[in-house]
């Protein structure tokens, strides 16, 4: 499987992507402390040599000159400049603080006149229109004072994938995850007409709960000039190359890039599992059918993929690679308990130690003994005898009232487990839907992660500014989960993200996924407030419902995140229903 040429993408980006002869690196930022907020930071990263861009456009034509901006410098009498984390190409990329929120940010920066300005400003406002959670957001578009910046998101908790393929390639759950949610969120992009374009190891960031984020959504690009004529295709090769690399810790073309060695010269395009033993297969070949353009074609006989919405749907048909199981291990003085050795209620005997044998008491050998045993064994045939005649006297008069009696007894027996509660078994979730009562919605594309049986995802709730008690903000925010057919519900159990001062949830019946009444029109099933991260609601009467809303009204304070800062919030992570 050789390769004829170069791609679409490497076309499009290999000025940008590789560093030049001379030998100088590009100024790069690593994760630092924020003098401001005190927390730390990752930086913007890049690739590009500064010789070649500081002085030339990607044409070669002379670009112009940054604005002389330095650490200190506040724009729009809000946003302070901190550090200069690239200065390439006409433009200048800055960690900064928003003042005004006290919060950390990102800004880049460029002259008004540049060539590149009005498509900046318009990749930046089409990109934060999105409003994606899975991209790292636009805050601010601007041009003032003969310049043009952007504001942008800077993640506290956030980790490049750069930084963590330099430690080795991910495991097989990760490296699924990283791919699965990448796609997602690029199909959804290009739904709206937007592509990335730049799409590399320093643009895809894993926060501390596991979460893949995709920066620099269309900016990026329009930053640097960048194009394609086939912007789907573009984007689903850059995802196969950020699997190829996840899965075998190599860049997948004969190019050294982003801290990884190229592929061998002359060999083509090898699949993942032939570079590196131990590899899926099924993620080998899915990098394939992503990678696959200009005489590089898929391995095996699938077809390749060629948007992200192919590549979403091929992620779909693989069996699904659930997370690895928690290493149980026996501790080395475990012992079985007496109960188990048979000893129960004894003490265990001591090694090394002789344990007497316990003798019989003595029989009663005496006079008065023996003549006590005849006395009892007399009494015992006497009762048994008067016994059996008077049962056997009772049965003749009676006659078939025995039969009534055996008859009565069955059946109050059968009462008596009428009586009993029914076993509770879990019941199934057949989709939901995010329920808005007021206002805008919450995370509506994430409502699947509650019930998708992994815990390391969720669907999450806006930051607000007062709490625990939503109102007035929002009356409540929930989700409604459709149980396939009516149901007696007993309980709903949830796992929550944050715990603290304090979460309340209310379960109500609802008449469809999108009820037709709002909370008043509703019937209460439970209720239960709780500061911990687990919560159960019991139903408080029986009611048999298909649709469930689960109403969350009071949300704790939680602390900053990969979505948004520190304020009062919530996240379910897992539901299950029992009735």
């Amino acid at each position: 499987m050789g390769r004829q040429g170069t791609t679409v993408a490497e076309r499009s980006t290999a000025a940008v992507d590789v560093a030049d002869d001379s030998g100088e690196q590009p100024l790069t930022a690593q994760a630092d402390q924020s003098t401001a907020d005190g927390v730390a930071q990752n930086r913007e990263r890049d690739t590009d040599s500064d010789e070649a861009q500081e002085s030339t456009g990607p044409g070669g034509s002379a670009m112009t000159s940054p604005p002389e901006l330095h650490s200190g410098h506040k724009l729009a009498r809000r946003y302070r400049l901190e550090e200069c984390v690239t200065r390439l190409d006409g433009f200048s990329s800055w960690r900064a603080v928003d003042e005004k929120l006290r919060r950390a940010v990102g800004v880049h920066i460029l002259p008004a006149d540049h060539a590149r300005a009005r498509s900046v400003l318009a990749a930046a406002r089409s990109s934060a229109l999105l409003g994606d959670p899975r991209f790292v957001q636009v805050l601010d578009a601007v041009e003032e004072n003969d310049v043009v910046y952007v504001v942008h998101e800077w993640l506290p908790d956030a980790t490049e994938l750069t930084t963590l393929l330099a430690a080795g390639p991910l495991e097989v759950y990760d490296a699924y995850q990283m791919v699965s949610q990448v796609s997602a969120a690029m199909a959804a992009a290009h739904r709206e007409g937007l592509a990335h374009l730049r799409l590399n190891p320093n643009a895809v960031l894993r926060t501390s709960t596991g979460q893949w984020r995709i920066r620099g959504l269309a900016v990026n690009a329009a930053l640097r000039g960048v194009g394609s004529d086939t912007p789907q295709r573009t984007d689903t090769e850059s995802i196969g190359a950020l699997l190829y690399a996840a899965l075998t810790q190599r860049w997948p073309y004969e190019n050294d890039a982003y801290g990884m060695s190229g592929l061998p010269k002359d060999i083509g395009l090898i699949p993942p599992d032939q570079v590196r033993a131990g590899v899926h297969r099924g993620l080998s070949e899915l990098a394939m059918r992503a990678l696959a353009n200009d005489g590089a074609t898929a391995s095996r006989h699938e077809s390749a993929c060629t948007t992200p919405e192919e590549l979403v749907k091929a992620i779909g048909e693989m069996p699904r690679i659930r997370p690895p199981e928690p290493a149980f291990t026996t501790p080395p003085d475990y012992q079985r308990t007496t109960y188990q050795q048979g000893t129960y209620g004894r003490p265990a005997p001591h090694p090394g130690v002789t344990q007497p044998v316990p003798s019989p008491p003595p029989p009663l050998q005496s006079r008065t003994g023996k003549t006590l045993k005849w006395a009892v064994s007399a009494l015992l045939i006497a009762a048994l005898g008067l016994g059996s005649w008077q049962l056997a006297d009772a049965l003749m008069e009676q006659g078939g009232k025995a039969d009534d009696t055996n008859k009565t007894q069955t059946t109050d027996g059968d009462d008596k487990d009428n009586n009993k509660p029914k076993p509770v078994k879990p019941l199934g979730v057949e989709g939901a839907q995010e329920y808005v009562a007021a206002g805008e919605a919450q995370a509506p594309e994430d409502v699947a992660n509650t019930y998708d049986g992994d815990d390391s995802t969720y669907w999450r709730t806006k930051k607000y500014n007062a709490g625990p008690t939503l109102a007035p903000y929002k009356p409540g925010v929930g989700i409604v989960y459709d149980l396939g057919s009516p149901q007696e519900l007993s309980t709903a159990s949830m796992s929550l993200r944050y715990a603290g001062d304090h979460t309340t949830v209310h379960l109500y019946a609802a008449d469809s996924l999108s009820p037709s009444t709002g909370i008043e029109g509703m019937k209460e099933i439970g209720t239960e407030t709780t500061s911990e991260t687990s919560l159960t609601v019991k139903a408080a009467k029986s009611l048999k419902t298909q649709y469930v809303l689960v109403w969350i009204t009071a949300v704790p304070n939680a602390p900053s995140d990969g979505y948004s800062g520190a304020g009062y919030k919530q996240a379910i992570t897992e539901v299950t229903f029992k009735g």
